[in-house]
C-alpha cells in the first residue's frame, strides 16, 4: 500500500509529522482527519526518493493559470452558483489541459462529500499550503467567494512582481549568453585563420598574441568537448540547486549575489510578508502562517528562518526576535516594523506597508539593473576588443611593414 509523508496540527495546535498509509492522498487526508488532524502538507512517500522536475517544465499548471481559475470560480460563487456547478463551470472554460482535469477531480470529491479545502490539497502541484489554509478560513467564515477573490488579487501581485524580476533578468542573461557564443566561435573557427599567418612568418610573437594562439588552438581543437561540458555544467547546476542541499546552497548564495542579490532578497521579504498578512487577516493562527509563509518565499534560507520563527511563536516567543537575529537574511527594517506591530497589535497593516515599501525597492533596484547593465557591457566589449587588437591587429601590421 502507498505511504504518505504528513505535517498536521494535532487538537492542541502541536504540529506532528509521521507516515499514514493508505490507497490515495484523497485517502490518506481523510484518514488524518479522522484522527483530529488538520494537514498542512501531505506528500507522496515514493516521489520524495528520486528527483523530479516541476510539473510546469512539461506544459503544466502556472501560477496564471491558478489566478485565472480562482477569478472566474470568485465570480461564479459570488452570483450564488452552487460550489460544483461552478467548479463544472470553470472546467469547460479552462484551456489548460492539466488544470483542467485538476478542477474536474475537485468537482467529483466535493459531490463525494468533501470539503472544497480539503479537495483542492490533493492537488498540491497546482494549489499551495497558503492557497489550501485561505480557503479553510473562508469555509470556516463562510466567505469563500471574498476569499477566493482575495486570493486572485494576491497571486495576481504575485505574479506580476515574478515576472517583472523574470523580465529584468532576461537582458542580462541573453547578452551573457550572446557574449559566450559569439567568443566561442571566434577563438574556435575565426581565430585560428587570423593566426596562422603570424605563426607561419616565425617573426617574434607578444604574450598576448602567444596566449590567444593557445587558447584559440585548445578551443579549435576541443570544441566539442567544450560544448559538451558546458551542457554536462548547467545540467548538473540545475539538478543539484533542486536537492535540499543544493537549495540552501543557492538560497544563501542568491541573496548575497552582487547586484542581484538585493533583489533575490526583497523578493522573498515580499512574498512573505503578503501572504502572512493574506493568512492573518484570513483568521488563520500566526504559526500556521509563518509555516506556511516559509513555503511561499522560494528560497531555503528564509523558509529555514520562517519555521524557526513559527517554533519561537509557538514557545511564547515574538517572531520580531527571530528576523533581528538573522540581519544578513531578514533586513532590520523588517524586524523593527514586525515588533511594532507585535507591540500595538496592527500587525496586518505593519506587513502591507512593508509589502508596499519592498515592492517599490525591487522596482527601483530594476531600474537601477538596466542602467547598471548597459555600460558594464560596453566595458567588457571594449576590453575584448582591446585584446583583439593588441594581439592580432598589431602584431599583423607590423608584419606587413617589415616587407
Amino acid at each position: 500500500m502507498p505511504e504518505f509523508l504528513y505535517k498536521a496540527r494535532d487538537e492542541n495546535g502541536i504540529v506532528v509529522e509521521g507516515v499514514v498509509e493508505a490507497d490515495s492522498m484523497g485517502d490518506a487526508s481523510t484518514t488524518l482527519s479522522d484522527r483530529s488532524l488538520s494537514v498542512i502538507s501531505l506528500l507522496s512517500r515514493e516521489k520524495q526518493k528520486g528527483y523530479e522536475l516541476p510539473l510546469a517544465y512539461f506544459g503544466g499548471i502556472k501560477n496564471r493559470d491558478v489566478v485565472i481559475f480562482s477569478r472566474q470560480l470568485s465570480v461564479l460563487v459570488s452570483a450564488n452558483v452552487p460550489i460544483v456547478q461552478s467548479l463544472r463551470t470553470v472546467q469547460r472554460q479552462t484551456a489548460n489541459p492539466k488544470l483542467r482535469a485538476t478542477v474536474g477531480e475537485v468537482a467529483n470529491d466535493l459531490e463525494s462529500g468533501s470539503r472544497l479545502s480539503v479537495a483542492l490539497g490533493r492537488h498540491p502541484k497546482a494549489f499551495s499550503p497558503f492557497y489550501v489554509n485561505m480557503l479553510r478560513s473562508g469555509e470556516t467564515s463562510g466567505r469563500i467567494d471574498e476569499v477566493l477573490s482575495y486570493l486572485a488579487d494576491q497571486l495576481e501581485k504575485d505574479f506580476d512582481l515574478s515576472s517583472k524580476v523574470k523580465g529584468s533578468m532576461y537582458y542580462p542573461a541573453f547578452i551573457i549568453v550572446g557574449m559566450l557564443i559569439a567568443g566561442f566561435v571566434m577563438m574556435s573557427f575565426v581565430v585560428p585563420r587570423l593566426t596562422t599567418v603570424l605563426t607561419e612568418s616565425g617573426a617574434e610573437l607578444p604574450l598576448t598574441t602567444k596566449i590567444l594562439i593557445a587558447v584559440s588552438d585548445f578551443f579549435a581543437l576541443w570544441w566539442w568537448a567544450v560544448a559538451i561540458a558546458f551542457v554536462g555544467v548547467v545540467a548538473g547546476v540545475l539538478w543539484y540547486v533542486r536537492t535540499e542541499e543544493g537549495a540552501r546552497v543557492w538560497g544563501a548564495a542568491s541573496i548575497r549575489i552582487p547586484i542581484f542579490g538585493g533583489i533575490f532578497q526583497r523578493l522573498a521579504v515580499v512574498r512573505i510578508v503578503r501572504s502572512m498578512r493574506t493568512l492573518l487577516e484570513g483568521g488563520v493562527d500566526a504559526v500556521t502562517a509563518l509555516e506556511v509563509s516559509a513555503d511561499v518565499a522560494g528560497n531555503a534560507t528564509f523558509r529555514s528562518l520562517m519555521l524557526r520563527a513559527a517554533k519561537e511563536v509557538r514557545d511564547g516567543r515574538p517572531m520580531s526576535a527571530v528576523f533581528g537575529s538573522e540581519p544578513k537574511i531578514m533586513p532590520v527594517m523588517v524586524a523593527q516594523m514586525v515588533s511594532v506591530g507585535e507591540e500595538t497589535g496592527k500587525l496586518t497593516e505593519i506587513l502591507d506597508r512593508l509589502g508596499q515599501f519592498y515592492s517599490r525597492e525591487i522596482d527601483n533596484l530594476i531600474s537601477g539593473l538596466v542602467s547598471l547593465i548597459e555600460p558594464i557591457i560596453i566595458v567588457i566589449i571594449g576590453i575584448a576588443v582591446g585584446v583583439m587588437v593588441s594581439a592580432i591587429i598589431l602584431p599583423m601590421y607590423n608584419l606587413s611593414q617589415s616587407f
